[in-house]
């Protein structure tokens, strides 16, 4: 193997000791995703520290042919920044990237390199009396460049939107080691194509974010932060269209829970409490913000709003959080469901949307469908309603063997899942991207024109397949790397 051996040497010279390793102890944490359903093999870890070193690498594996394999935190939900098993590929770290390179608080802007966690984002911004509106379960470990590589969503695109939203210029290696500049932010540029937009939710199959130019907004200055407990997911969407209504735009989140999950989360955490006394069907978690100034109204407001749903039969109770540490503890409810239920066995997990007034039609519908056609088996779907958004898992039959399950029922239930969704107009994908868990569902699943398109364009920006190969939309299956 003199080829990959002379590719190691001139690695580890372009990069430094610090920059390139092929310790294997090094390399294993990072060979895995964060769910366990997928395992590669690299041949090294590349660590740099500028887009200059990005380019100079890139440029170094494009002339020995050794695809790239780009990760952010780890924290992807569909496999995508894991390689495969063949061992031929490079795993791309961008988290010695991790400046901050300018906030503006007159502009509310602010210049991230990749590798910046999403917490650290935050805890800047509030220094400056700012914030960045964008969250989830995941943020302090999942960096801005995986985020928008995968268009996250969160908990708080109700009112903010993906990602996609957040980003104003993004910087980034392209696969013949060019550095694209598009970092700067205007209002209007009518120069063609939006060729950020192109890269936001590419998975690094196009180009290697560097850096993003992101939105701040002003800090909030008070939030509520409720607990309702309700009777069906139906009441739940009523509820939603009630809170859009009394409240507008200070509405910051929605999410449902429904009593299963909420009964997982507390058996996983020794010291949660449920934060109603009775037992639900459905919960729902609710975030109303405002300005500083406003938070007396607020108050009374979500208060009043509270009482109306009351009153007319659209919850059965509810609780407002009496300090930001219980609003914390209601909120850590919510984002430990995921563990929670990974604790429980073996799962299917979906990331799958709808139209959003059809999402409690759907949640009725496909959980009884799927219960009837797999004996066993349990359906639970929790999420972002109002976004049209939820995650809908089926655990396994007691006693099913983690691994086992999965390769076999579990697939023929992913697949019928998404059959559904297509079915009633859904997306297979959400929020996680496609990696290579969805990415076969996707060619048999998704619109031969689209697919034909981002084919094209994967073809004309990474001929050779060499930016994360077998993701999202492969090249003709005659490309080696595909």
């Amino acid at each position: 193997m003199p080829q990959k051996s002379e590719f190691v040497r001139r690695a580890a010279d372009l990069l430094g000791p610090k920059g390139f390793s092929c310790d294997p102890d090094l390399i294993e944490p990072w060979l895995t995703d964060w769910r366990g359903r997928f395992h590669g093999k690299a041949l090294g870890l590349a660590s740099p520290e500028s887009r200059e070193e990005v380019a100079s690498f890139v440029r170094l594996c494009g002339e020995f042919g050794v695809p790239i394999v780009p990760q952010g935190g780890n924290t992807g939900m569909s496999g995508g920044a894991t390689p495969d098993e063949g061992g031929q590929s490079v795993l791309l770290t961008l988290r010695r990237m991790n400046r901050i390179r300018k906030l503006d608080p007159q502009s509310r802007q602010v210049v991230c390199e990749a590798g910046v966690i999403l917490q650290t984002l935050h805890e800047t911004a509030e220094m400056h009396q700012l914030r960045f509106p964008l969250t989830l379960g995941g943020k302090g470990s999942a960096t801005i460049g995986g985020l928008v590589s995968t268009n996250a969503g969160g908990t708080q695109v109700l009112r903010h939107g993906t990602m996609r939203a957040q980003v104003l210029g993004i910087e980034a290696v392209l696969a013949d080691s060019a550095i694209y500049d598009g970092l700067t932010a205007l209002k209007k540029d009518n120069r063609g194509f939006d060729l950020k937009q192109l890269l936001i939710g590419s998975e690094g199959t196009l180009g290697i974010v560097t850096a993003a130019n992101l939105r701040l907004l002003p800090a909030i200055g008070e939030r509520v932060v409720a607990w309702a407990g309700l009777a069906s997911i139906g009441d739940a969407r009523r509820l939603l269209l009630h809170f859009e209504q009394a409240m507008g735009d200070a509405l910051e989140g929605f999410e449902v829970v429904p009593q299963h999950c909420l009964e997982s989360v507390l058996a996983y955490l020794p010291d949660a409490r449920a934060p109603l006394s009775e037992h639900h069907p459905w919960h729902a978690l609710v975030e109303l913000v405002a300005a500083p100034g406003d938070e007396a109204a607020l108050h009374c407001a979500a208060e009043e709003a509270l009482a109306e749903a009351f009153e007319t039969g659209l919850l059965r109770d509810a609780v407002i959080a009496a300090n930001e540490a219980q609003a914390d503890r209601f909120w850590l409810l919510r984002d430990s469901i995921a563990p929670a239920e990974r604790a429980i066995g073996p799962a299917m997990q979906h990331d799958i949307s709808v139209p959003v007034d059809r999402m409690p039609e759907f949640i009725e519908t496909a959980i009884s469908d799927v219960e009837a056609r797999f004996p066993g088996v349990t359906g639970v779907a929790f999420g972002h309603l109002g976004d049209g958004n939820v995650h809908f898992h089926v655990l396994a039959p007691a006693g099913a063997i983690r691994g086992d399950w999965e390769e076999a029922q579990g697939k023929a239930i992913s697949r019928h899942v998404h059959d559904l969704v297509t079915e009633w107009s859904g997306s297979i994908s959400a929020e996680h991207g496609i990696g290579q868990m969805k990415r076969d569902e996707l060619a048999r699943l998704g619109d031969p024109v689209a697919l034909a398109m981002m084919r094209n364009i994967k073809q004309a920006l990474d001929p050779a397949g060499l930016l994360n190969p077998g993701k999202l939309v492969p090249l003709a299956s005659g490309n080696a790397n595909a």
